[in-house]
């Protein structure tokens, strides 16, 4: 670990402790995650309640979430949501998703929440031809060589007015490197090339450092 990100992981821990941020159950859902040998690239508290933040801000009663993992994200989403709200979120992993479930029902969260299980093109796909009513907020959080595809399909489920967030969009900043090799880099330039010229939607890009090092996320805004 470098000086720099022991820097920041102290900020991280300092706001997180400050601001009161985690909970038993969000502790709990990062435990139980690495317990079960999950990978640790859960969202940070504080990414988490930035996240829970913007879908109050935007009023969100239906969130879509790509990438569940082991439901950590996904607490902080249902919590945003008003009385009645829904959370669709897609898992590749059964693993993972039954590792969510059990973290989700310790949150008393379960029930705003739909687990879909399986490749996450297959199901967006499957929303959009099923006519899903449109989603008010989405955190595409997956694997990064998809992102286009994920991005193309979220766009069709989300509302004008909408938002669409993407995680680890910098990669230690190996995205403006055009001469990428990383199939991860080489997927987010992919979206952010679609984003150039996509004329539906307003975007921007945020850099991150904290306890997950240095990345970022993308923003974009559907409009009306």
């Amino acid at each position: 670990m470098t000086d720099d990100t022991s820097r920041w992981e102290a900020v991280d821990d300092y706001y997180d402790d400050a601001l009161s941020i985690s909970d038993s159950a969000l502790r709990g859902a990062l435990a139980r995650s690495a317990e079960a040998g999950l990978p640790e690239i859960a969202v940070t508290p504080n990414q988490g309640r930035l996240l829970s933040l913007m879908a109050k801000s935007a009023g969100a009663a239906r969130i879509l979430e790509v990438g569940t993992l082991g439901g950590y994200s996904t607490i902080w989403l249902a919590r945003a949501l008003p009385a009645g709200g829904q959370l669709v979120t897609c898992e590749l992993d059964p693993k993972h998703a039954e590792v969510a479930r059990q973290n989700l029902t310790d949150a008393g969260c379960a029930d705003l929440v739909t687990i879909h299980v399986g490749p996450a093109a297959e199901t967006l796909s499957a929303l959009v031809s099923g006519n899903e009513p449109a989603f008010d907020f989405v955190f595409i959080d997956a694997d990064k060589e998809s992102y286009l595809t994920y991005f193309e399909l979220a766009l069709k489920l989300t509302r004008p007015g909408g938002l669409i967030v993407l995680d680890n969009v910098v990669r230690k900043g190996e995205v403006a490197n055009p001469e990428t090799t990383d199939p991860r880099v080489q997927g987010v330039r992919a979206c952010v090339e679609l984003l150039s010229r996509e004329t539906r939607v307003e975007a921007t890009a945020i850099q991150t450092v904290g306890a997950k090092g240095y990345d970022g996320f993308i923003l974009a805004r559907v409009l009306e």
